[in-house]
């Protein structure tokens, strides 16, 4: 029994190891840079997340922008004055776009679902790559996309130019569908979209559609959209698409006639220096948006993430923040809005297999073989590489729990001798003791003494006792024992039988008393 002692204490602590190593592997072997990933397979959000979305933060767990923006509360510049009325939003930012000031927020590194808002990081990406003058064909993918779209038939011709013009004015699903498939393929398009988010330091950020529409997993923050936004504001090609008010679809004969189409955007007519912006809704964002203006010399960036068009609209709400801010005195920010040049990523570039035709057209043959392709991995942009050492760790917490599980069956099984255990192994009895001095005159005293009972438990192979005997039941057919009756007391009448008694009553002499 004594040499299984350390046999079991190994494998309590093999044991244990093997759970240790199992239970910390995960966090061990991941990678603290990993980014989110969306998860196409997973149904479609269809509602805002419950308790709220999570925080994002840089690779190594800070907070872009600083600490002062390390909040999912509100935080206001100092010197700021009052907020006004009516501002419903989950996530905001207002920020300086020349000097990076962040003026005020809340919740900005939420990672919110952005809706098509996420279509400004689809232009960022697409427009130093693809040729304006490109035409794309339209195919019935285009016609049937889910969501919102500006009108593209099969067979159409747009040039690229329009479809940033659609992208951004009607936030044509299609439109967005289409530049995917003239930039070598919607994987191809996300992979991009993702390194570009890790370039400019939007690690909220994670494109899972070109268009916005929702996926498991995809996010973005208000802090982010005013990163993408300030690098749109400050190119001026991308710059003079968001300006753009109006626009001429082109006909497609037996198909469509040629028709305009007029900016979502309200603030380009209705709030002076507005630069550009985007709107965005889906059931799962509710409303999003992100807008630029100039005023006095100032140019600000305001970003709204899930907030509702009643009882203030989002451009309204946008509106009201914007005032707020070229009211609010520089130099006593919350925060800043990085540079790239500022960011350390190890996010590698990504080559679009964007297709050039001779003639200037990209047929649907054409951008099938191109997104065909492999020259982009999407998974290497937008998945952590698994660890080699995660199958070791796993093997090894296995083969400790299987030592642990034989050690401890080895530990409980006993050898039993042939013939079986004697009854003298049943009851251990201790040794006799050895006569004291003087016992012989303690024994003679003691055997004039009546013995007394003997208690010591039986011995387990000795018989039972017999049973007792229950008790026997009174006898009902002997006569009961006759009693004498009660003397009278002395002096008092003699009861007369015939007549009862009247209970109150009282005696000759006026007492109820029986005494005389």
């Amino acid at each position: 029994m004594r040499s299984l002692l350390p046999a079991s204490r190994a494998a309590a602590v093999a044991l244990v190891a093997g759970l240790v190593v199992l239970a910390a592997a995960p966090a061990a072997l991941a990678d603290p840079g990993a980014r989110p990933t969306v998860d196409p397979a997973a149904p479609t959000p269809t509602a805002p997340p419950d308790g709220g979305p999570a925080q994002g933060s840089a690779p190594d767990g800070s907070t872009v922008g600083g600490e002062g923006l390390d909040t999912r509360g509100l935080v206001l510049a100092a010197g700021a004055p009052a907020l006004p009325e009516g501002i419903d939003a989950h996530g905001w930012v207002v920020a300086d776009l020349d000097s990076g000031e962040v003026l005020g927020a809340q919740d900005p590194h939420g990672r919110y679902y952005p809706a098509s808002t996420l279509k400004t990081l689809t232009l960022l990406t697409l427009a130093p790559v693809l040729d304006p003058a490109l035409v794309v064909e339209g195919t019935t993918d285009d016609e049937q996309v889910e969501g919102s779209r500006v009108g593209l038939v099969a067979g159409g011709q747009y040039p690229v130019s329009l479809l940033y013009d659609a992208l951004v004015m009607q936030s044509g699903n299609d439109a967005a569908n289409a530049l995917a498939r003239a930039a070598g393929g919607v994987d191809a398009t996300l992979a991009a979209m993702n390194a570009t988010a890790q370039r400019i330091g939007a690690y909220d950020t994670v494109a899972g559609t070109p268009s916005g529409l929702d996926v498991a997993g995809q996010s973005s923050s208000a802090y982010d959209l005013a990163l993408i936004m300030r690098q749109l504001v400050d190119t001026p090609a991308t710059a003079a698409i968001l300006q753009q008010t109006t626009a001429q679809m082109p006909a497609v004969p037996g198909k469509s006639d040629g028709y305009q189409i007029q900016t979502q955007n309200t603030l380009l007519t209705d709030y002076p220096g507005t630069l550009g912006g985007k709107t965005g809704f889906t059931d799962a964002a509710r409303h999003t948006f992100v807008a630029a203006a100039a005023r006095d010399g100032r140019r600000l960036v305001v970003a709204l993430m899930q907030t509702e068009r009643y009882p203030v609209s989002t451009t309204e709400q946008a509106q009201r923040l914007l005032d707020w801010g070229f009211a609010t005195p520089a130099g006593g920010g919350v925060g800043t809005l990085v540079r790239p040049e500022d960011v350390a990523t190890s996010a590698a570039a990504v080559t679009l297999p964007a297709p050039s035709p001779a003639d200037g057209t990209l047929s649907s043959a054409d951008a099938a073989a191109a997104a065909a392709s492999p020259a982009v991995d999407p998974a290497a942009s937008t998945a952590p590489q698994e660890s080699v050492l995660w199958p070791v760790a796993l093997a090894t917490g296995a083969v400790a729990i299987v030592v642990s599980t034989a050690a401890g069956r080895r530990r409980a099984v006993k050898l039993v001798p042939a013939g079986g255990w004697s009854d003298d192994r049943a009851v251990r009895r201790p040794p006799p003791r050895r006569p004291e001095v003087g016992a012989e005159v303690r024994a003679g005293a003691s055997a004039a003494a009546r013995p007394g009972p003997d208690l010591r438990p039986p011995h387990p192979s000795a018989p039972l006792p017999p049973p007792t005997p229950p008790r026997a039941a009174p006898d009902r057919d002997v006569a009961p024992v006759r009693r004498p009756a009660p003397r009278r007391a002395a002096g008092s009448a003699p009861r007369d039988r015939g007549v009862p008694a009247r209970p109150g009553a009282r005696p000759p002499g006026g007492s109820r008393s029986s005494r005389p």
